[in-house]
């Protein structure tokens, strides 16, 4: 492989649109490799969408420059797996609430989520909620993700659905918060008052997973913001990463034998989705490893929009 002077050198010998393509990957970092190939990309009424493969590998992006931001991904030979590891720690939501009847899932992205508890539990009603018609439109032509008989996809505010199921008097046993824009979760997605409505919805022993990330600088403010409408919560966090899944329940958090009791009788169902559910008890905490000074984030006032998340 040619690095440094001579890879310089050497685009010389492309021509003018060879020189122009290496500057433009050296310029901008977030690009693909040379190896990745774009499958798809348009401007919806939100944001860029991008896909594209590298091998077997197939992500979707929420920004063409910052192509490395993976909302979803898939191995296009096993389509039934869950390929981020943060959708698998979603799943430690099962140990909390192992049969769960009814499904919010906020934020489609490629709707591996959906598919995968679709199959965990055939006839689960899922209302699946994406506010961006073209995500859906993606996830279908790209991401295999075909809704089961018993869901429904709506495309609206993740909040406005929320408040509109409060007001019929819906109620989930589980309630997956997976939204996100280019930088980090929408704001008016972080507040007191929107996680208020959130337990609202939770039916008894119902469970809330939320996608968060553990080097957000809002990391204070926004543990604090579950703390203070949940009670405790577990963290589940995976080493070497930014990844972490909060999980919340309407119901007391279950100690550590029951968590593993409910691993072992999960972890065979689980493990064609590469799963291993029996890592994850011992990584649940409930220690507050936040600063107890920091303050809620509230509609009047939610500062994410001047934070930045892991990124």
């Amino acid at each position: 492989m040619k690095t440094g002077r001579a890879a310089r050198f050497s685009l010389l010998g492309l021509g003018l649109p060879g020189l122009l393509l290496g500057l433009l990957l050296a310029l901008w970092p977030g690009q693909p490799a040379l190896a990745e190939r774009i499958i798809h990309k348009e401007r919806s009424l939100y944001r860029n969408l991008v896909v594209w493969e590298r091998g077997q590998e197939r992500c979707l992006a929420f920004s063409y420059w910052r192509v490395k931001r993976r909302q979803t991904c898939m191995d296009t030979r096993h389509p039934e797996r869950l390929a981020l590891a943060y959708a698998r720690m979603m799943l430690a939501a099962l140990l909390l609430n192992p049969e769960p009847k009814r499904l919010l899932l906020i934020g489609l992205g490629g709707g591996a989520l959906a598919g995968a508890l679709a199959r965990l539990y055939p006839g689960m009603h899922q209302d699946l909620v994406e506010i961006d018609p073209a995500v859906v439109k993606v996830a279908k032509a790209h991401f295999a993700f075909q809704p089961s008989a018993s869901a429904t996809v709506h495309t609206l505010d993740g909040r406005v659905f929320v408040r509109r199921a409060l007001a019929e008097g819906q109620r989930y046993d589980l309630v997956m918060l997976d939204a996100f824009n280019g930088d980090y979760i929408p704001e008016h997605l972080m507040t007191e008052e929107f996680l208020a409505d959130v337990k609202a919805l939770l039916a008894p022993g119902g469970v809330l997973a939320a996608n968060t990330f553990s080097t957000s600088e809002l990391y204070d403010r926004e543990s604090a913001t579950y703390a203070a409408v949940f009670g405790p919560f577990f963290n589940l966090r995976r080493a070497g990463s930014g990844n972490r899944v909060i999980l919340a329940s309407s119901a007391a958090l279950p100690d550590g034998k029951t968590l593993a009791a409910r691993a072992e009788r999960l972890a065979g169902a689980l493990a064609p989705l590469e799963v291993k559910i029996r890592d994850f008890p011992p990584r649940l905490s409930r220690e507050q490893d936040w600063n107890a000074e920091a303050k809620p984030l509230t509609d009047q006032h939610a500062p994410a929009n001047l934070l930045r998340g892991p990124f």
